[in-house]
């Protein structure tokens, strides 16, 4: 079963997440999610219990638990619908026309 795990700290290593959830059996793997940009973590990751009972037993328990000063949110993890787009919006920067250096001074200067 894969576990969704949200509201982390953003401090959280992958071994602590993993030791969190093997009170309640067999982890397969964790994942942390991270930023690519930044490398800090986004404050959720994925944890893949060995069996289904394992994994609810996880839920139920952990799911609104304080984890280093945060409410976890855990569930089951829903897999994205095939062939649907991933939905990005392009920050305001990426958005407009750069116009090179004259839109860069104009940007600047006014």
């Amino acid at each position: 079963m894969n576990i969704y795990v949200g509201n982390l700290p953003y401090r959280t290593r992958n071994d602590e997440l993993e030791a969190l959830f093997a009170q309640y059996g067999e982890v397969l793997s964790v994942n942390i999610i991270y930023d690519r940009r930044t490398r800090r973590s986004k404050g959720y990751g994925f944890v893949e219990m060995a069996d289904d009972a394992a994994g609810r037993k996880a839920i139920e328990a952990l799911n609104g638990s304080d984890f280093g000063g945060r409410t976890l949110k855990v569930d089951e993890a829903r897999r994205r619908e095939e062939g649907a787009p991933q939905t990005r919006t392009p920050s305001p920067e990426r958005q407009a026309p750069s116009g090179g250096l004259l839109g860069f001074l104009k940007r600047i200067f006014g």
